[in-house]
């Protein structure tokens, strides 16, 4: 009788336009495995704390907010207590309030905790910032995307899932400076490549040669 193949934990991390998202789903279509970006969380709990009108800074009411949240991350819907909030978290102001936010280390402690129980079974992509280092230390796969920060502007100025970037190229690289500031600086879980990650740079590569490369990394894992 032949074995079930091993359900693999697959960490990705990278910086904002580095292509994460996309090749994070489209290994988890491949291989039929769940997708969790755990950035749309943080950008939920920003956007449920602003409309709730506590205050970003305010860690116990922030955090009061991220442990009473219902969350469903299926299908690409990001929702929220019952608020589908897809299309409303990827905004500037959003950006902003998901950094804000982040950087609470008992906010980071509720969602990590909640992102761990969703991978615990394995059969898992999961993508965000601190996945290989913090949430799946010893995660059977682990991919670390980065790219020039003006490629990465470009990208994020060009991507339809974020509304409201009709300030341009040069306000949206001014963001994303600001933006990446912020993840590296934390004291809580910044965001920094893990020793045993895999580095794909992909400066120049179309998504098609990224998922390509990456996929061959989580097929010679499986094969182990």
């Amino acid at each position: 009788m032949t074995a079930s193949p091993r359900r693999l934990t697959i960490a990705i991390d990278g910086p904002s336009g580095s292509g994460k998202g996309t090749v994070a789903r489209s290994i988890a279509d491949a291989l039929g495995y769940r997708h969790v970006d755990t950035g749309a969380m943080y950008r939920a709990v920003g956007w449920r704390a602003r409309q709730l009108g506590v205050a970003l800074d305010d860690e116990a009411a922030v955090a009061a907010v991220a442990q009473r949240a219902t969350f469903s991350l299926d299908e690409g819907r990001v929702v929220i207590d019952g608020f589908d909030v897809t299309t409303a978290i990827r905004t500037p102001e959003i950006d902003r309030a998901a950094s804000s936010v982040a950087r609470l280390p008992a906010v980071r402690a509720t969602l990590v905790e909640r992102q761990r129980a969703l991978g615990a079974e394995g059969g898992i992509v999961m993508e965000g910032r601190d996945i290989g280092t913090v949430v799946f230390p010893e995660a059977d796969v682990k991919l670390f995307l980065d790219a020039a920060p003006e490629e990465r502007a470009r990208r994020r100025a060009n991507d339809p899932a974020h509304a409201g970037r009709q300030a341009g190229l040069d306000r949206v690289a001014v963001d994303m400076r600001a933006r990446d500031e912020l993840d590296r600086t934390r004291a809580a879980s910044p965001l920094v490549k893990a020793p045993d990650a895999v580095l794909i740079e992909t400066t120049g590569l179309p998504i098609e040669e990224v998922v390509r490369q990456a996929l061959e990394i989580v097929r010679r894992t499986g094969d182990r």
